[in-house]
């Protein structure tokens, strides 16, 4: 079934705070670190330019002209190497803490899907699909990690679900 395609992600959130303000620093200093990571991880294909990086002149990660919003936007080979960085890293204590850092949104933040070998999809890409699972639920356009039976990790790794997700 995904032979030839690639596991596309898009993360979206909300700061608490502007980017400069100290409430959301420790967050903002780790973006360049935890990246820098995942680029180097087993199973990494590609990241949006700007990814996590709210306010960037970079008009393709921005949401809504709302320079609160982060958006991260990546490829990864198969479900086991993203699957492996968001649990067995660094990025899982990140995850651990978003609550002191981003807002809760209300609507679903998370999405995942099937894209092409090579295809390098846009944050509208990614809104769409995101919009699609909220409306229509896990199906092959768009899914969270419940939908996908090769996922197990995030089962026992997951922590406290918030709302919306």
């Amino acid at each position: 079934m995904t032979k030839g395609l690639h596991l596309a992600e898009l993360n979206v959130g909300r700061l608490l705070a502007p980017t400069d303000d100290p409430r959301v620093a420790e967050f903002m200093g780790a973006l360049d670190r935890v990246n820098s990571m995942g680029r180097r991880m087993p199973g990494f294909v590609w990241m949006m330019e700007g990814s996590g990086e709210p306010g960037t002149g970079n008009t393709e990660t921005k949401i809504g002209g709302d320079p609160q919003y982060v958006s991260n936007l990546t490829v990864w080979e198969n479900v086991e190497s993203l699957e492996h960085f968001v649990w067995n890293t660094v990025h899982r204590t990140f995850y651990e803490r978003r609550a002191e850092w981003f807002e809760v949104l209300g609507t679903m933040h998370f999405v995942m899907w099937w894209v092409p070998a090579g295809h390098r999809p846009t944050l509208q890409e990614g809104l769409d699909r995101l919009a699609h699972l909220t409306a229509q639920g896990d199906s092959d356009q768009a899914f969270g990690w419940s939908y996908l039976k090769e996922a197990q990790l995030w089962k026992t790794h997951a922590c406290a679900r918030m709302a919306a997700e």
